[in-house]
């Protein structure tokens, strides 16, 4: 199927522009005729093109689950409500996909087949909670989970980047002191330092040298970093090693690296007893869930207990045997194999977590401004204390004689 970038006219003389998908031209007027619109022009459009500009923000499925959720329970048949929600959504990449969903879905299509077509837009996991809640008959109570789960991890992404700020804009600030004391306040007191004596202290001449060094070559001290960095993020978009190497590292740093376990379990739980409910096999809910965690260390545990489940280990003992998954993990997955709610289990071990990530990050939070105003104070004291104690000295035996 061809994607098309078109021009149109509505019922009311209006000019209309956007992308869809279309088997060719005709098909392309008979789906712009299903929208209420005459095709003017149009051009063909690479497929890439067309993923990169139909990303949609998780606000904006919050949004589409919810108005789903309500026009459904409402009793409002899907197309009427993909309609509506056509017709009111504002920003044109997501109006743009809830029209080819609406086109997919007279042209035959289930709602989770059409998903399906926007990779982009709706993820594996998406996609096959769709698929069990029309299987099951329980769209709306899916939708349902869907939107608590989608704020649930729109508040986790807006306390990260909250958390995340200050060190961001403290860091920058660092290193713009400690680059103008080296570069211009350094040198002038070393000029100072030279002529009161001849003979300073190692600490005090190591850091002369690397003021001089910073002063001449200042553009390697700040492009090295960048230049690691976009290296370093190339190749862990092109090696698996890399990755790897980088996904274990992110789990072994202090503070950070139990925090990151954190919060990857609790949306592996939290995702692994959605599709459960919804009526989904184990096999398949690890299975897609290797996909959502995001760290391939994690992914390949998850492989391994596919295996073990598959060959016929009790489902605890294969999340045992891979030897990554913590002791309040294993217990619970234990209480509700043997109680037949693993969905329960699962939920409550995602509740855990998501409360301990609150409260770590909040007491990050708390800790960051103080513990990086004591190292700006420290560089500050340090470089000063370096430079002007000699001078001290010096001047003190002077005025002594």
């Amino acid at each position: 199927m061809a994607s098309f970038s078109y021009r149109a006219i509505d019922g009311e003389g209006i000019i209309q522009t956007g992308d869809v998908d279309a088997a060719n031209v005709v098909d392309l007027e008979l789906r712009l005729k299903r929208m209420d619109l005459d095709l003017i022009t149009y051009e063909t459009v690479k497929k890439s093109a067309l993923s990169r500009a139909t990303r949609i923000a998780r606000k904006e499925l919050i949004t589409f689950c919810f108005h789903m959720d309500q026009l459904l329970r409402a009793g409002v048949p899907i197309v009427e409500a993909l309609t509506d929600l056509r017709d009111t959504v504002e920003n044109p990449a997501f109006k743009q996909i809830v029209a080819s969903l609406l086109e997919d879905i007279e042209g035959g299509l289930r709602l989770s087949e059409a998903m399906a077509n926007h990779p982009q837009a709706f993820d594996t996991v998406f996609v096959a909670l769709i698929r069990t809640g029309e299987q099951a008959g329980q769209l709306p109570e899916v939708l349902t989970q869907l939107t608590e789960n989608l704020k649930w991890q729109d508040e986790l992404a807006s306390q990260l980047k909250k958390a995340m700020m200050y060190p961001i804009f403290a860091g920058t600030v660092i290193i713009g002191v400690v680059f103008a004391l080296m570069i211009f306040l350094v040198p002038q007191l070393a000029i100072t330092m030279k002529a009161l004596t001849p003979n300073p202290p190692q600490a005090t001449l190591a850091l002369i040298a690397v003021s001089a060094f910073m002063k001449k070559y200042w553009y390697l001290c700040l492009g090295t970093p960048i230049v690691a960095v976009v290296v370093l993020f190339v190749l862990a978009r092109t090696s698996e090693e890399v990755r790897y190497r980088i996904d274990a590292l992110a789990l072994k740093l202090p503070i950070m690296g139990p925090l990151t376990e954190k919060i990857i379990l609790a949306r592996f739980s939290t995702y692994f007893a959605l599709m459960y409910q919804s009526g989904l096999g184990v096999l398949d809910c690890i299975q897609i869930s290797e996909k959502i965690v995001g760290n391939r260390v994690l992914e390949e545990g998850l492989q391994r207990v596919g295996r073990d489940i598959n060959d016929g280990t009790a489902i605890t003992q294969a999340f045992q045997n891979a030897r990554m998954f913590p002791p309040l993990v294993l217990r619970m997955l234990k209480v509700g194999e043997s109680t037949g709610g693993l969905d329960a289990a699962l939920l409550n071990v995602s509740y855990f977590y998501n409360r301990e990530v609150k409260e770590t990050m909040s007491k990050l939070q708390e800790l960051v401004q103080p513990i990086l105003t004591v190292v700006l104070g420290g560089i500050l004291i340090g470089i000063l204390v370096t430079i002007f104690l000699p001078m001290y000295d010096v001047i003190s035996k002077t005025a002594i004689r």
